[in-house]
């Protein structure tokens, strides 16, 4: 592994698949004109609206997502990870919420179905039932063995709040964290930063979190704010509020001195 650029894309998706991925196409050429070689696209990155859009569009938005990560990952030689899009489980009504690796062959190198569905009454009055058109994912995520880039541990937005699926990572030997989202902006406002840099600092891990902003549909609002953290937790890049990029590099030889002045990983006792 050596020294890299990694950028996380910030988008404003709505409901309109090509709209969408002709916002993606943009912000992964500017990534790739800046010099990075490792992308991460954010959560719902290719389709944002109604659930009962999402579903009925659903085989359309899992074919042609796919199709575009892979067409990128070859056009700009990099490796994309795809911050996730729904993928229709047979006659059930729903979808995974999944995320996927490509490198730039075009080949997908690692796959993650998101197990923590955000089911959730937010004080701004506004209730989310993802389990109602999601189906929960069954597997633990995986990591991705890279020489180029470090060992890549996989997650999707809400799955941040729980610590025991970053451990899991962690105990994997992960490097780098993803964590593409679509954070609410009532609860990004207050939790987004401090989980984010939780993760990096109890991991010692790099993360990578790509975002939603703005308004996506209706009264869909997102916070934003996609980021690099490095494990000591300090904040390398963050892209604000409109759709945009953030940029870092990640050095192992960051890793390797967090990792050696606070050796907390090794101290553990349960």
């Amino acid at each position: 592994m050596k020294s890299y650029l990694a950028a996380a894309i910030q988008l404003t998706s709505v409901p309109d698949l090509h709209k969408n991925l002709a916002q993606a196409e943009e912000l992964i050429d500017l990534a790739v004109r800046r010099g990075a070689e490792l992308v991460s696209l954010p959560e719902n990155f290719s389709f944002m609206g109604e659930e009962e859009d999402k579903l009925a569009q659903g085989d359309a938005i899992a074919r042609e997502s796919e199709i575009f990560l892979k067409k990128m990952a070859q056009r700009f030689q990099v490796t994309i990870l795809g911050g996730s899009f729904p993928v229709p489980v047979g006659d059930t009504g729903k979808a995974y919420n999944t995320t996927i690796l490509i490198d730039p062959n075009g080949q997908e190198i690692a796959r993650y179905q998101k197990v923590h569905l955000f089911d959730v009454n937010v004080p701004d009055g506004n209730t989310y039932r993802e389990s109602s058109t999601v189906m929960a994912g069954q597997q633990l995520p995986p990591v991705y063995f890279s020489e180029k880039f470090g060992n890549l541990g996989l997650s999707i937005c809400y799955d941040v709040r729980f610590p025991e699926l970053y451990r899991h990572l962690s105990d994997k030997l992960a490097d780098v964290l993803f964590v593409p989202a679509a954070f609410t902006a009532f609860t990004g406002k207050d939790h987004w930063q401090i989980l984010l840099q939780a993760r990096a600092i109890e991991n010692t891990c790099y993360v990578i979190a790509a975002a939603q902003t703005g308004n996506n549909y209706a009264r869909r609002q997102t916070h934003g704010h996609a980021m690099i953290i490095d494990p000591w937790g300090v904040i390398l890049a963050d892209a604000g509020e409109q759709p945009g990029i953030a940029i870092a590099e990640i050095k192992p030889s960051r890793l390797e001195q967090v990792r050696r002045q606070m050796p907390s990983l090794q101290h553990r006792v349960f």
